[in-house]
C-alpha cells in the first residue's frame, strides 16, 4: 500500500500523541517513549498492507504500541529487582523526604522518588493488569475500547482494573513502610 507523504504525515499527526502516551505509560521514560513511538510508526507503515480491517485502525495501532512497549520492558528486565529497591532506599537521611518544605530541589527529588515507587509498583502487576491500567489511566480509554484492544470482554477489563488498583495499593503501602 503506497501512501503519499501528506497521508503519512496526517496519519502520524493523528496518532502521535496517543501512541507516545501509551508508550510512556509503560516505560515511564520520555526518551524511551519517543524511541518506541518511532518504532511503532515504522511497524505500522511496514505492515499496513496486512491490516485486515477486522478491528478499528486505532485499535490496531494501540496494540502495536502496547506490544512494542512490553517487548521493551522485557528487554530491560535483566536488571535485578534488588537494585531498584536499593536505589529507592539509598538515602543517608530518609527523613528528609518526609519534611514539609518549599525547596524546589527537594520537591523535585520527592516527585522523582514517588515516580520510581510507582514505576516499581506498576512493574509488579501482571502483564494484563498493567496493560489495562496503562490504557485507562495514561490514555484515558474506556473499558470498551480497552476490551477491543486486548481482545477480552468489558467485564474482564473491569476485573483487571480492580485487581490492578488493589495490587498497586498493596505495593505502594509496602514501599512506604
Amino acid at each position: 500500500m503506497d501512501l503519499s507523504e501528506k497521508e503519512i504525515t496526517d496519519f502520524i499527526n493523528k496518532f502521535r500523541n496517543k501512541v507516545f502516551r501509551t508508550c510512556l505509560g509503560f516505560v515511564q521514560n520520555a526518551d524511551d517513549a519517543n524511541d518506541l513511538t518511532q518504532d511503532v510508526f515504522l511497524s505500522v507503515f511496514e505492515s499496513l498492507g496486512s491490516f485486515r480491517n477486522e478491528a478499528q485502525l486505532s485499535t490496531w495501532v494501540y496494540r502495536i504500541a502496547v506490544n512494542k512497549s512490553l517487548n521493551h520492558l522485557r528487554k530491560k528486565r535483566t536488571r535485578n529487582i534488588y537494585q531498584n529497591l536499593e536505589t529507592l532506599f539509598s538515602k543517608e537521611d530518609g527523613y528528609e523526604t518526609h519534611q514539609y518544605t518549599h525547596n524546589p530541589l527537594i520537591e523535585q527529588e520527592n516527585r522523582q522518588e514517588v515516580s520510581k515507587m510507582l514505576k516499581y509498583a506498576l512493574e509488579k502487576l501482571s502483564e494484563n493488569q498493567r496493560i489495562a491500567f496503562t490504557l485507562s489511566k495514561y490514555d484515558d480509554l474506556t473499558n470498551s475500547e480497552i476490551a477491543g484492544i486486548m481482545g477480552i470482554s468489558v467485564a474482564a477489563v473491569e476485573s483487571l482494573m480492580h485487581r490492578a488498583k488493589m495490587n498497586l495499593q498493596k505495593s505502594l503501602q509496602s514501599l512506604r513502610y
